[in-house]
């Protein structure tokens, strides 16, 4: 006779992307005897890495310091693509033994607490059964994101139907859609615009920045020569410690400066842009935010 699946654990962990699978990873290191799972809504790990799927995904940190502190970041590039930080993330599952403990396809319905058994009681829509399952936990780490995972924000647009092009939300990016020889216009101007654009500006026809409100920018290579460097001449994990600290503390440094002076740090930003930029566009009309910079995420 088969025996019955466990349901009542020490942790339970919501969410296996990035921080899930952090979260898994260091209670395997440093509590072994507690137990725990982790309930993921997708069918795979890795949240926003499985997730978005548009061209040029990436990251807008550098890897050194958002990857795992117990896991060195190996790739030449410090500024990665989605598809290499999805392979981080496998990579870190399996090497701590976590795939076994995740329960895929379970949507979390209702998250209830009882002070009477000091225990969470976390209900959940099985996908594949199209039941519901009730898990049980001492302690309930919530690993789920900001993202509305089922629908991004998506605003009405006046008319829409109108329109004899076709609408495509990054978030719900078609695998086969060809936009080559097509004029395209990308709402908005944060980092999910600035990662599409040059991408698709390689085969459409023409692309289009349409922006209510710029958005603060730095720009740095994509690799990190002192890292690479670092990491021929020294052992992967010192390499790794020296350059996550040395990019830890530049970023401290440019925080802490951007709040005692934001226009000089802001000036420094319009600088580098001009740099880049033809001498007739107007950077101080398009690209001059209203706010100081890091008063919003600084976007890399």
């Amino acid at each position: 006779m088969a025996s019955k699946e466990k349901t009542d654990f020490d942790v339970l962990i919501v969410g296996a992307g990035l921080s899930g699978i952090a979260a898994a990873a260091h209670l395997t290191m440093q509590c072994p005897d507690k137990s725990y799972v982790i309930i993921e809504q997708r069918a795979d790990m890795g949240g926003t890495w499985d997730l978005f799927r548009y061209p040029g995904i990436r990251s807008d940190s550098d890897m050194h310091t958002l990857g795992y502190r117990f896991k060195p970041w190996l790739h030449e590039k410090s500024i990665a693509d989605g598809p290499a930080i999805w392979d981080y993330v496998q990579e870190t599952a399996d090497e701590y033994k976590i795939r076994p403990n995740i329960r895929f396809k379970n949507r979390v319905l209702t998250a209830d607490w009882s002070s009477e058994t000091a225990r969470w009681t976390v209900t959940t829509h099985d996908e594949d059964s199209g039941k519901k399952r009730k898990f049980t936990a001492n302690f309930l780490f919530m690993c789920a994101g900001y993202y509305d995972y089922d629908k991004g924000y998506r605003p009405d647009f006046p008319n829409e139907k109108s329109f004899k092009g076709q609408i495509v939300h990054p978030q719900h990016w078609p695998e086969d859609l060809d936009y080559s020889g097509k004029k395209v216009v990308v709402i908005g101007s944060g980092a999910t615009a600035v990662t599409i654009v040059p991408v698709m500006a390689e085969t459409a026809t023409s692309v289009t920045m349409l922006q209510r409100t710029p958005t603060w920018m730095v720009s740095r290579p994509a690799q990190d020569k002192l890292a690479n460097i670092l990491r021929a001449i020294m052992p992967e994990k010192m390499a790794y410690a020296v350059t996550r600290f040395k990019n830890i503390t530049m970023q401290r440094f440019v925080y802490r400066a951007a709040r005692k002076d934001p226009a000089k740090v802001g000036k420094k930003l319009l600088d580098m842009a001009k740099k880049e930029l033809p001498s007739s566009f107007d950077v101080e009309k398009h690209l001059v935010p209203p706010y100081g910079p890091w008063e919003q995420r600084l976007c890399l």
